[in-house]
């Protein structure tokens, strides 16, 4: 019984970090925008290049993990492996919960997303687990018992492993949970329905009698209801503090603002074109690889001569470096500027390409990957 109670354990930590690492895996490159949250709190932005590099590992590292744990190889080391890794991100949770400081975990990516606190429960469950089988490491027993064979199933699995996070980083996720995946339309992600509950907030102002010097806190409902506002012995100090006490409906793509170099609204002329159109997406200039960017510049010509297809260029840069990168390059595709923050999730790439029909992503590409401009003939353009 007890070595049943010690396999159930075994199987959901195992699994759990299995998943938990490919989930991550499938978009190292958004796991990598998160770890960069991580750095600016801690004060270790020099990390920052770094960031995929050490998500792809992180990753490779849960799931060898996990991995090993089910098949019971090295079940000391595994368990202080284990052990290690929870205790540090049980403490990352708890940070970031009571000091506010990144509002979503990461812990699985974008395909569930969770809060701090959320997070922090989850560890501190798989922390009393972990421990357990931490206590009882030397009853775990290897499924398979030959050495050399033991030896070539865990190279196995960390090769595939860290060979997935590697093809996702060098081309797209396979599974995409963002709103721009394949098939989402943009403007009506970017839309409230009517009815729909708003967010619910909490405001507290912090008060100061001037004539007793009395200081108090009270909340907005508080103020209005004590009319202590008619008081006028009675001064705010400071700015209001705003605290979201309900979620209300959650808008997909809330912060998507296209514009040129003079602040002009290009949302509707660029998201709604009713003809397709080929959007590239390359946040940062000055990481924007440099043949890539030079063949799509290559397929917007021949797509403007021979289609009058409308190729647009998407980057978070100043007017000023834009206009220098476009000369570089010679692009002849316009320029627009949007916020880094939605470019990063439009397109795990820099540069990557949308194409676009009446606001619906029709695909989307690395540009490692990109389509020729016969094949994009064949399946889309011919037929516009």
């Amino acid at each position: 019984m007890k070595n049943t109670f010690l396999n159930i354990k075994r199987a959901i930590v195992g699994l759990l970090f299995i998943f938990s690492g490919l989930i991550k895996a499938n978009d190292p490159l958004g796991f990598g925008y998160k770890l960069q949250e991580y750095f600016e709190v801690f004060h270790i932005s020099f990390l920052n290049d770094y960031a995929v590099a050490i998500a792809i590992l992180l990753c490779t590292l849960e799931i060898v993990l996990g991995a090993l744990l089910l098949l019971g190889f090295w079940s000391s080391k595994v368990a202080w492996g284990l052990l290690v890794i929870i205790i540090f991100f049980t403490f990352l949770t708890f940070y970031s919960a009571f000091f506010e400081v990144v509002t979503s975990c990461g812990c699985f990516g974008d395909a569930i997303p969770l809060t701090p606190w959320q997070s922090f429960i989850k560890d501190i469950v798989l922390l009393s687990m972990i421990l357990q089988i931490f206590i009882k490491r030397k009853e775990i027993l290897p499924v398979i018992t030959g050495k050399k064979v033991q030896q070539f199933i865990a190279a196995l699995i960390l090769i595939l492993s860290l060979g997935f996070g590697l093809f996702t980083y060098s081309y797209l996720p396979i599974l995409d949970f963002l709103p721009y995946k394949i098939g989402n339309n943009i403007p009506q992600l970017m839309i409230t329905p009517a009815g729909a509950a708003p967010d619910v907030y909490e405001i507290t102002y912090k008060l100061k009698n001037k004539s007793s010097g009395e200081s108090k806190s009270m909340t907005d409902k508080e103020y209005l209801n004590t009319q202590i506002w008619k008081d006028k012995n009675w001064e705010i100090i400071g700015d209001p503090v705003s605290k979201l006490i309900k979620k209300g409906f959650d808008l997909k793509i809330k912060d998507l603002k296209i514009t040129d170099n003079q602040g002009t609204d290009y949302n509707q002329e660029i998201l709604e074109n009713p003809y397709y159109n080929v959007v590239i997406v390359a946040y940062d200039l000055s990481k924007t690889d440099a043949t890539g960017i030079g063949n799509l510049n290559a397929l917007a010509i021949n797509a403007a001569e021979n289609y009058n297809i409308r190729t647009v260029l998407l980057t978070s840069n100043s007017a000023q470096d834009a206009e220098l990168f476009s000369k570089k390059n010679k692009l002849v595709m316009e320029v627009f500027y949007a916020d880094g923050i939605p470019l990063k999730s439009m397109v795990r790439a820099n540069p990557g390409v949308l194409l676009l029909k009446n606001g619906t992503v029709i695909n989307k590409w690395h540009f490692r990957n990109m389509p020729s401009y016969d094949e994009l003939v064949d399946r889309y353009f011919g037929a516009n």
